[in-house]
């Protein structure tokens, strides 16, 4: 967890960043698969919806022993109703023997105590202990038309309340989010043939609203990284966008494996253990839309606005001078290479010449201070306020009074030190007569 912790730190810092932003590309096409894949099911497979929304008549009892099976059970409805197109599933509740569940499309008051009757034969039941249920298909569009009302409503508050606190784009791409979400999610349970229950809706609704959770966070750091951005421009909205998802990233998925991880496993012992019923239908619509809300939070939402964020003119412009910026400094970085290589190759002369010219970009020190071509061995005379010189001060020791005696002069101009405010400044190279 140390070394988690410590990863998440380098990340906000912006020490260690994933290209999130930089790979939308890639994420587009997987992304594009797997819709392609889901909308195939849908359309091939279709939903396979539960009596609560298409409607008909829902036989149930429970049989202990290995007597009742779904082909058996099957064949008896069959026999006494061959246009009933049974589905039996089956359900293990805890301490209790199996419940198994016949459903049929509409059968009439006398079809069904046939069918009733034929069940208890078959399997040695009491009586009584064939339940029966009629769900009128009027009942079951209702509920499909409130659950349609109810989603519709819910995505007109998400772009309402998305416009109000940050701006509409970060709405769209929000939106973007969610559908790829309800499609993927859909698209599973086709291909799996669970069954579309209102359960199902239940949790379709609250996988939205996390998925929306995450892709909030993540929005709020990019306003927050990119907020005075065309101001200071220090970088381009693509990077600081990709900043914050870096920043997010660690948090997304702490929040992600603690929530997916009690999911998985009620999906795994209803699946095991309880079989079909409920609260298998709500873990797997929660499970499946948690794993692709957090995946689309990170690489759909946040690419999608950088995408339509990068359009503007603002940020259009931002991107050019961020790039003829960078490609200013990567010249000047290579001139100065070029030139260090060349003062190390070359003679004594060259490294002279490659001082120069740092004197020269700093600026020529030595242009301003008066007499820097008189020799260093001459001692000027300091003047007072009057005409009258002053003598110079005798220099002490053998070798360095020697030494100047003999006219040496020193290979470079000494700056002088700077003249008070009394004295006179003098061209250079002219000396006080005495």
């Amino acid at each position: 967890m140390s070394r988690l912790g410590n990863l998440g730190g380098r990340l906000y810092r912006g020490e260690v960043s994933v290209d999130f932003v930089g790979r939308r590309k890639i994420f587009y096409m997987v992304s594009g698969l797997i819709l392609a894949i889901s909308v195939g099911a849908v359309l091939i497979f279709g939903l396979n919806y539960s009596v609560d929304f298409k409607g008909g008549s829902l036989f149930e009892f429970s049989a202990s022993g290995t007597a009742a099976t779904t082909t058996k059970i099957d064949q008896v409805v069959n026999s006494v109703f061959p246009g009933a197109n049974p589905t039996t599933t089956e359900t293990r509740p805890p301490s209790k023997p199996p419940l198994w569940q016949i459903q049929t499309v509409q059968t009439s008051f006398k079809t069904g105590n046939a069918v009733q009757n034929a069940l208890t034969r078959a399997f040695h039941l009491g009586n009584n202990a064939v339940t029966r249920t009629f769900v009128s298909s009027t009942w079951g569009s209702q509920i499909s038309q409130k659950a349609l009302e109810g989603l519709i409503a819910f995505l007109i508050a998400i772009v309402i309340y998305l416009s109000i606190a940050f701006e509409w784009k970060m709405a769209a791409a929000a939106l973007v989010a969610l559908a790829h979400d309800i499609v993927i999610t859909i698209g599973v349970y086709a291909l799996t043939r669970f069954q579309v229950s209102p359960a199902s809706v239940i949790g379709l609704l609250t996988i939205l609203g996390y998925s929306l959770y995450d892709t909030v966070v993540v929005f709020d750091k990019v306003r927050e990284n990119t907020a005075g951005l065309t101001s200071t421009r220090k970088s381009t909205y693509t990077t600081a966008a990709n900043l914050a998802l870096n920043q997010t990233l660690v948090r997304s998925i702490n929040t992600s494996l603690i929530a997916l991880l009690p999911v998985a496993a009620i999906l795994a012992v209803s699946v095991t253990l309880l079989g079909n019923g409920e609260l298998k239908d709500l873990s797997l619509v929660l499970f499946v839309g948690m794993l692709s809300g957090t995946y689309s939070s990170i690489c759909i939402a946040t690419p999608v606005l950088v995408d339509l964020k990068e359009r503007e003119p603002q940020y259009k412009q931002l991107a050019r001078q961020v790039a003829l910026r960078e490609a200013g400094g990567r010249a000047r970085l290579r001139k100065a290479k070029a030139t260090a290589g060349g003062g190390a190759s070359g003679t004594g002369a060259g490294s002279s010449a490659a001082v120069l010219t740092d004197q020269e970009a700093d600026g020529d020190l030595a242009e301003d201070q008066p007499g820097d071509d008189q020799p260093a061995d001459v001692t000027r005379p300091a003047t007072t306020g009057t005409d009258e010189p002053v003598p110079a001060a005798r220099t002490t020791g053998g070798s360095g009074g020697a030494s100047r005696g003999s006219g040496a002069v020193r290979p470079g101009p000494r700056q002088q030190p700077r003249r008070t405010s009394a004295a006179k400044r003098r061209p250079a190279g002219k000396k006080k007569r005495r």
